[in-house]
């Protein structure tokens, strides 16, 4: 030993294990400070020894070796070795203080070997030596399932070792799986078997590398202070510490994907199924059953004609003289109607026929009340003075019908509006509608794949468009798309404008300017700006209780909803209206276990596809939830993706986010 300096300790360290466990590496990570680039770590790997020779020709390699370790200062060899196991080492045991057995946590085999190989190598040349048991590349245990660098490196790197020319490894010419990572407990395993400490390192993160070597010297100095127990210098020397345990790097949040919405596709379905509908648009012999909500919310002159009471400013003499002028056959009351055309039951089993009288008894009786012009009222108010009125007008009433209509008044939030069945001619002059009626469907059809109100609104239309412009306008109302594009543009121009739909006016004016057809404008970047335009007016159209037909009852309150649009939003919904469920045959749905509140924020969601603005991190868990519940996975995934994000907000600003994550993870429990 070159260059040994009095009162020094001077201590070999042999360093031994199989090929390719990062032995070389770790010994130039202690004694040269060396630090790998990425480019390095993922080269293929070439056997290499790390001369002796080092400490005698690089001065900073020797004084990088002088350390003072409890007082003793020590003078640190390192003996590196060629992983081969038919390789002659016993010139390289001769004269070790320790010997220090390494292994990669990225290979089984080099562990197995380290009892069955190394071990009785080890314990042939040097029986008494003390020997350390060191895990290398410790670093693999988290970059191995980094994606982002397994794409960037997966030809080069360690963990895809195709062409090993080791052939006693056959196990690396296969992708390193999880299953191949070592645990901490299976080394300390090994280590206790061949009574050696246990320790990690990693010579790319430089993870235990000066603690390893630092307690090799310890064991080192503690084994020659019990062969020569007159030396004092030796007796601060301590016993071998623990290691610090590893902390991995914060891995990388996970991404929080929200799925594309299906809302198109949804309104597609709901105009394509004909579910629960409640208007009925007749041209020629072709009929067209829709739903008032949509048509309403895509048309101005149709939100008017079914919301408010038609005003029939013309006389017969005036439409005789004038052969142009349309007669109209209109409700003297409202064309809207809300929770139900026939009757709201007080239970979700409505096959109480006898309540269902007296309630058309009521309807009958809604035009005297002047409520019917109104779009929205307080439905109860209304109902009690339905009631007042009755009472006054129909003493005859028995007290079982008083205490029916009593039971039907106290139901909170019922129908808002009522209406009127009876029918009187009325003229207006429009060049598109013939007649408008309400009338009543006696068959009530009803079957499993279809579902029609009894009471329709229905629309004669005159000839002045054509069936398939016609088709192609509530194929754009629903959905801001076109199904067919070998349409004529100018025909449907002209039933747009007949229908006020202002939106498909104006798209089709700029592509008659700029001569384009239905593919060139409807292209891959083309930005539907209708359907954000459609649902807001949903939501408002949902807002003052139009058209609603179904009345969800809860603990707390009551909500009234649309069931076509529920059945194409949400599979649960529509299972139950579509299925043998009594609820799809039900005026009122009891749903317990959920809040009036909650079902509100999900209501905003079915019309608008867009939470509501009052969830936050606070107030997500009950909407969470019903979302499960309801098979809204688009839902869960909008609420999932707010709370992350108001969470990294608040870490961003130095906030512990720790209670607000176990808060949310409690109801797991």
């Amino acid at each position: 030993m070159d260059n040994e300096q009095p009162h020094q300790e001077l201590v070999k360290c042999v360093v031994v294990g199989d090929t390719a466990v990062g032995k070389t590496r770790l010994i130039c990570a202690r004694a040269c400070n060396s630090k790998l680039d990425i480019n390095q770590f993922l080269t293929t790997h070439i056997p290499t020894v790390w001369a002796i020779d080092q400490y005698r020709m690089r001065k900073d390699v020797l004084e990088r070796s002088c350390e003072v370790v409890d007082k003793v200062s020590v003078s640190l060899r390192l003996w590196d070795t060629f992983g081969d196991h038919e390789k002659d080492r016993r010139f390289a045991y001769g004269r070790s203080d320790v010997v220090l057995l390494c292994f990669s946590i990225a290979n089984p085999v080099s562990l197995r070997n380290c009892k069955a190989v190394w071990y009785p190598e080890i314990r042939k040349f040097c029986p008494n030596t003390p020997i350390v048991l060191v895990a290398c590349k410790n670093d693999l245990r988290h970059m191995y399932r980094d994606e982002k660098f397994l794409k960037l490196w997966r030809e080069r790197s360690p963990f895809f070792r195709a062409n090993h020319t080791c052939s006693r490894f056959p196990e690396l010419s296969r992708p390193l799986r999880e299953s191949d990572i070592l645990t901490p407990e299976q080394g300390r395993t090994v280590a206790a078997e061949i009574s050696a400490p246990y320790y990690e390192s990693s010579a790319f993160t430089h993870y235990g590398v000066n603690e390893v070597f630092e307690n090799v010297i310890r064991i080192a100095l503690i084994a020659r202070r019990q062969q020569r127990f007159w030396m004092t210098n030796l007796k601060p020397v301590q016993s071998a510490m623990l290691q610090k345990p590893f902390c991995p790097p914060r891995p990388n949040p996970p991404s929080t994907k929200v799925p594309l919405s299906d809302f198109e596709q949804h309104m597609s379905i709901l105009l394509e199924c004909e579910a629960y509908t409640d208007a009925v648009l007749i041209l020629g012999n072709c009929k067209f059953c829709v739903h008032k909500i949509i048509l309403a919310a895509a048309s101005s002159f149709l939100h008017k004609l079914f919301t408010q009471e038609i005003n029939c400013n013309g006389n017969n003499n005036n439409s005789n003289s004038n052969s142009n002028e349309t007669t109209l056959i209109c409700s003297t009351g409202l064309l809207a109607r809300s929770a139900s055309d026939s009757s709201i039951s007080s239970s979700v089993d409505n096959s109480s026929g006898t309540f269902n009288a007296d309630t058309e008894l009521l309807l009958s009786k809604d035009v005297e009340f002047g409520q019917c012009n109104q779009p929205s009222i307080n439905p109860c108010a209304y109902l009690k003075t339905a009631l007042l009125s009755l009472s006054s007008t129909t003493p005859k009433l028995n007290t079982n019908s008083a205490k029916r209509y009593s039971s039907c008044a106290n139901l909170k939030d019922n129908v808002a509006q009522i209406v009127d069945k009876s029918t009187t001619p009325k003229t207006l002059q429009h060049p598109l509608f013939q007649i408008v009626s309400n009338e009543c469907f006696t068959s009530n059809e009803q079957y499993r794949k279809k579902s029609t109100t009894s009471m329709q609104t229905v629309l004669t239309l005159s000839p002045v468009i054509t069936k398939e412009a016609l088709r192609q306008c509530l194929h754009f109302m629903y959905t801001g798309l076109f199904d067919k594009t070998d349409v004529p543009i100018s025909e449907v121009l002209d039933a747009a404008e007949l229908f006020q739909i202002d939106e498909l006016v104006a798209i089709l004016r700029h592509i008659e300017l700029n001569q384009l057809s239905f593919q060139e404008y409807f292209s891959d970047n083309f930005e539907n700006k209708y359907i954000k335009t459609l649902q807001c007016r949903l939501k408002a159209l949902y807002d003052q209780n139009l058209f609603t037909d179904v009345c969800f009852q809860f603990e707390d309150g009551a909500c009234f909803a649309h069931k076509p649009l529920l059945m194409a939003r949400c599979d649960m919904m529509d299972a139950m209206f579509r299925g043998y469920f009594r609820e799809s045959s039900a005026k009122v749905v009891q749903f317990p276990g959920v809040s009036q509140e909650s079902f509100r924020q999900f209501m905003h969601y079915i019309y608008s596809d867009v939470l509501d603005s009052s969830i936050n991190v606070n107030t997500c868990l009950s909407l969470l939830e019903l979302a499960n519940r309801l098979c809204s996975p688009h839902l869960v995934a909008l609420i999932e993706s707010k709370v992350v994000t108001e969470l990294d907000e608040v870490s961003t600003q130095g906030a512990d986010i720790t209670e607000h994550a176990m808060r949310l993870l409690e109801p797991c429990q």
